[in-house]
């Protein structure tokens, strides 16, 4: 098989590293890749949201199967375009990838499915928004309805906090995704994410893992796009998935699909889970980022035949992916001020040496290589230092010693990803 896989952070060469390793593939691209993901694949100067480029690159070389990361693609029809031409995808059509592009859509779904989620209101006024505020007890829950690149969440401990925030997020700090605003009530639990397969009528549990939002140690500081997870979650065990995918999965799997709009892809389902089981706080139309990075590590089961399998309808044929009974950890390296401004071009060095240890995989977001050969930082998100280990703590020393093997004075992680599985498995 020839696979086209786009995109060109973490998720994607954590993608390319599984892909390549399943005997099906005689040729893999990635548009438009990183440093890593040239050592998997051969990259294109080809941007993920260029859908003319992509679709004429995916006839010229007659490609198979066309695996799509990131959200902006799926939202720009790439999957349509390509569908259309007779050509497999793995990813939703634009029509189904609104569960991820407006929050209002994913709201309104769960309305209709019966799907439990969080109280909420929708509002394109900032004085209405505001009034909306008196139904609800802080902290309180701002959402941007579009895409803002995993940060367009916030959540103001208190009332003078969250009105100042309103009209800052209407007032295009997010541009025009927070144009239109949800606010919600805020939900007490465990946060988990979920992740199933989907061809459009059937759907297949995968496993969940818990990331950590925040910029700095101790669940602090501003949401960013994850600084971290682990996997497996104690607090999604085998009654909170099968309820998962009879509560929330498939309930939106059958109202797309009745709706015109079949679902194909990944459905990643962002959880609050308590007492009273879990609740869905948002849905993504992709593998999550830093999540994908410890699925793949933990999956056993060649994923060729899975993803095509969702492009073809044929999922209901697949036997369960097997896992890795092992932990797995995923520590992201950033660069220093993220996720406000930082320098780009800090050399990153000592990266094989990390690689080089026992059941520690290095995926490179944000890096080029220069002229000359060096490797350097171009992102926030730089590197995701990911490793399996026979329980938490061996997993987390694992990923730390890793981290800690490479050279890289313009980055920095956070010293306690994992710290609730520890917390509940001491």
């Amino acid at each position: 098989m020839k696979i086209l896989v786009v995109g060109g952070g973490g998720r994607e060469h954590a993608l390319c590293w599984k892909i390549r390793k399943s005997p099906l593939v005689d040729q893999l691209f990635c548009a438009p890749g990183n440093a890593g993901i040239a050592q998997e694949a051969e990259c294109l100067d080809i941007a993920a949201d260029d859908v003319s480029s992509l679709t004429n690159f995916a006839i010229e070389k007659a490609i198979d199967l066309v695996v799509i990361g990131p959200e902006a693609p799926l939202v720009a029809g790439l999957g349509d375009r390509l569908r259309a031409i007779g050509i497999s995808v793995f990813g939703p059509n634009a029509d189904a990838a609104q569960v991820e592009a407006s929050k209002a859509f994913t709201k309104e779904l769960c309305d209709r499915a019966n799907i439990p989620t969080a109280r909420y209101g929708k509002f394109t006024n900032p004085e209405t928004a505001k009034a909306f505020l008196d139904g609800l007890s802080p902290p309180y829950v701002l959402k941007a309805d579009g895409l803002a690149a995993g940060k367009g969440v916030v959540i103001p401990e208190t009332r003078e906090a969250a009105e100042a925030e309103i009209d800052e997020m209407m007032s295009g700090k997010f541009g025009e995704a927070g144009k239109t605003l949800i606010i919600e009530e805020f939900l007490k639990g465990e946060e988990a994410s979920f992740f199933a397969l989907c061809d459009g009528t059937a759907a297949m549990p995968l496993i969940a893992a818990q990331d950590h939002k925040r910029v700095h140690d101790g669940d602090e500081g501003p949401n960013t796009g994850g600084m971290g997870a682990y996997s497996p979650t104690p607090f999604a065990g085998p009654d909170i998935a099968r309820r998962t995918m009879n509560e929330i999965i498939m309930p939106a799997i059958r109202m797309l699909a009745a709706e015109g709009k079949p679902y194909s892809g990944v459905l990643f389902a962002g959880l609050m889970i308590s007492e009273e089981g879990p609740k869905l706080i948002e849905f993504n139309a992709r593998f999550g980022d830093p999540e994908c990075q410890i699925l793949m590590m933990r999956m056993l089961s060649d994923i060729v035949p899975y993803l095509k399998a969702c492009a073809d309808q044929e999922l209901d044929r697949m036997p369960p992916v097997s896992w890795h009974g092992s932990a797995a950890v995923t520590v992201v390296m950033a660069a220093k001020g993220y996720p406000g401004d930082y320098e780009k071009g800090t050399e990153i060095r000592n990266i094989d040496t990390a690689n080089a240890m026992d059941q520690v995989t290095v995926f490179h977001a944000g890096t080029k290589r220069s002229p000359d050969g060096r490797l350097l930082a171009i992102g926030g998100r730089v590197l995701n230092v990911t490793a399996l280990g026979n329980s938490y703590r061996d997993a987390i020393e694992r990923a730390y010693q890793a981290v800690d093997a490479i050279d890289w004075p313009g980055g920095f992680c956070r010293r306690d990803i994992g710290w609730r599985a520890l917390k509940t498995s001491s």
